[in-house]
């Protein structure tokens, strides 16, 4: 029995096409994945991402706890402010990626992915301190996705003017459409934008308010497009639990100044330097590359594909890819594509940069 958001009878409403996904019923597409990508890079879109798990961890030891779970520097937050982070484990692979946000001293908000919600909340908690107050808030709650250029001035004409003065993945309790929201600056598509989560029988009439005001519904799809043209990991992908981070280009995460779980590997693999290493691949075509296809150099495979869409922004087939660490951007390659050998070139996995 697959399980539903907050707000599945919204995109039944709306004709989405409904699939399963990290146990969930979850809309895959509405109108279709170019119109819906290209929705929230020129204006703004939204997902529905309440399969997410959203955990709230209260307690005098929490600060010290979170330092040990996760590779950033969680001592450096301020109250109202979080971060993207790691969970390692003991061998210095990636159990999962998550956003740390810092209410108080003594009260955090930890936002997991849906596919390895108890996965983590097992590991977390199996390192908290019987002091830390736990509590898993994510049946009680929903979450949705304002992305794009417009994002900040529909959100606002809908809330309270602070939103429009809040940081990069900073957060606050606002209003939103009459309706009490936890929200946040942060997002999975490259874009400005904010996610915001509400009580769940609430969730239908804010998503309907955001939609009146102008911002379209979209699906799973797209948002793995945008999250690959914007050089963002997905776990399971890019991450996993024999994956370093210093391989996956996320060292800039992982904290030099404290010990964490599994950090002596973790710092071993920086010294030594990976033996691969995610790059991004670009095709000549508007092919488009699937995971486990092999990248070849001169007749020898030097990675395979972890990701990869067609890009409505560059019109044209990107991948992420694990390669020899050796191998430098610019370099022409193959990729193995149903026994073709289709050109393509080792590029940054950063493949769009909004404009500033």
């Amino acid at each position: 029995m697959m399980l539903r958001t907050p707000l599945y009878d919204a995109h039944v409403r709306l004709n989405a096409k409904i699939v399963p996904f990290a146990g969930y019923d979850m809309p895959v597409q509405y109108a279709s994945v170019i119109h819906e990508a290209k929705a929230v890079r020129h204006r703004a879109g939204m997902f529905d991402v309440s399969h997410m798990a959203r955990l709230r961890l209260v307690g005098s030891t929490v600060l010290a706890d979170l330092e040990n779970l996760t590779t950033n520097d969680v001592s450096v937050l301020e109250d109202g402010v979080g971060q993207y982070s790691l969970l390692p484990n003991a061998t210095g692979g990636v159990v999962d990626d998550i956003i740390v946000y810092r209410l108080s001293a003594f009260e955090f908000y930890v936002v997991v992915n849906a596919a390895n919600h108890e996965k983590d909340v097992a590991w977390i908690t199996s390192h908290l301190d019987s002091s830390v107050h736990f509590t898993d808030e994510t049946d009680g709650t929903a979450m949705i996705a304002v992305q794009g250029p417009s994002a900040e001035e529909i959100v606002a004409s809908l809330s309270e003017e602070r939103v429009v003065h809040l940081p990069l993945f900073g957060v606050a309790n606002v209003t939103v459409a009459g309706i009490p929201c936890f929200i946040a600056r942060s997002g999975y598509t490259g874009e400005d934008g904010f996610e915001i989560i509400c009580p769940a029988e609430q969730a239908d009439a804010l998503w309907t308010a955001l939609h009146a005001a102008g911002v379209e519904p979209c699906g799973l799809a797209s948002r793995d497009t945008l999250r690959v043209e914007a050089g963002l990991p997905l776990y399971g992908h890019e991450l996993t639990d024999e994956t370093s981070p210093i391989a996956a280009g996320l060292g800039w995460v992982v904290s030099k100044k404290k010990s964490f779980i599994g950090s002596e590997h973790v710092n071993q693999v920086r010294a030594d330097g990976p033996s691969t290493k995610l790059q991004g691949i670009r095709l000549e075509t508007k092919r488009l590359l699937m995971p486990g296809m092999a990248v070849n150099l001169d007749g020898e495979q030097i990675g395979e594909i972890t990701s990869g869409v067609y890009s409505p922004m560059l019109d044209c087939g990107i991948a992420f890819a694990y390669l020899r660490s050796d191998v430098k951007l610019k370099t022409n390659v193959t990729v193995d594509i149903r026994g073709k050998q289709e050109p393509a070139t080792v590029v940054s996995k950063r493949f769009y940069k909004r404009e500033s």
